[in-house]
């Protein structure tokens, strides 16, 4: 039998990815597939980036944790071309602290649109982190 936690212990951990994120992280949307992992370096052209908000998650319950205040918009795209992963780096942007796959209706991450013209709105339709344990 495998490790189980209780709703309560796994809606603690995933309010604490908010925390140890901090306020107003940045998220960058790029093409080609993720990295093998946050400490790898940047791969793919930057599609689209993304102040979050101050509050950008809301509270976990049932073990997930949802995109709070959305849609999270870039008003203007910075490049041209196919939305294949996302990663979120601190305020600065200087550190990789999550990343997954993009994907209209699919993926980790769901934006309105994933082929992005240079200068389009881009728009997350959908996020939630499910904590494991269960």
């Amino acid at each position: 039998m495998a490790v189980q936690l209780g709703v309560n212990t796994r809606n603690a951990r995933l309010d604490a990815v908010e925390v140890t994120l901090s306020t107003a992280p940045l998220m960058t949307i790029r093409t080609l597939a993720p990295p093998a992992n946050c400490a790898a370096a940047n791969v793919g052209t930057v599609l689209a980036t993304i102040n979050l908000p101050s509050d950008w998650m809301a509270a976990a319950t049932g073990g997930t944790k949802s995109i709070l205040g959305g849609p999270w918009q870039d008003t203007s795209a910075d490049a041209s071309g196919l939305a294949a992963h996302f990663r979120i780096h601190n305020t600065a942007g200087t550190v990789c602290e999550m990343q997954g796959t993009v994907g209209q209706g699919t993926g980790d991450l769901q934006l309105d649109n994933t082929n992005i013209v240079a200068g389009q709105t881009v728009s997350i339709t959908a996020f939630t982190l499910t904590d494991g344990n269960a």
